[in-house]
């Protein structure tokens, strides 16, 4: 008798710093049991959402290059993650920015460094709201 696991979510990271990647990439995939890729660069991150589904991103906004609101505005603008929950996770905290992400679609803004306990519970409720929604 098999006893099949529950599928695992696959979780894209979006980070220039490697040590900040390698932590997110830790809290994921051991908190909630998740496939995680990384991405160290806006155009990393773009090719992977055009090849592959997410259940989920995470999202840093200084990056170098085109920088994380670009990212987050080509994601929504078609790509196959355009539905996909994304969390902002940066150390931005003008009250202007957080509010440019949210209506640019983000889901969730967490401010560096991370509390564990409230990113995982954001991304846990991105999730389940994307389980419950209608697939299109």
């Amino acid at each position: 008798m098999t006893h099949d696991a529950p599928p695992r979510h696959r979780i894209l990271i979006v980070d220039d710093d490697e040590s900040t990647r390698l932590l997110l990439a830790r809290l994921v995939s051991t908190d909630l049991e998740a496939e995680v890729q990384l991405a160290g660069t806006c155009e990393q991150a773009l090719r992977l959402v055009e090849n592959y589904a997410y259940d989920a991103i995470l999202l840093d906004l200084l990056m170098p290059g085109r920088g994380g609101l670009a990212v987050l505005k080509e994601v929504r603008a078609g790509s196959p993650n355009a539905a996909t929950p994304v969390v902002i996770v940066s150390v931005v905290s003008e009250e202007r920015s957080m509010q440019e992400c949210m209506a640019a679609g983000a889901t969730a803004y967490h401010l560096k460094p991370v509390r564990r306990e409230a990113l995982v519970a954001a991304v846990r409720a991105a999730l389940a709201s994307r389980r419950s929604r209608p697939s299109a």
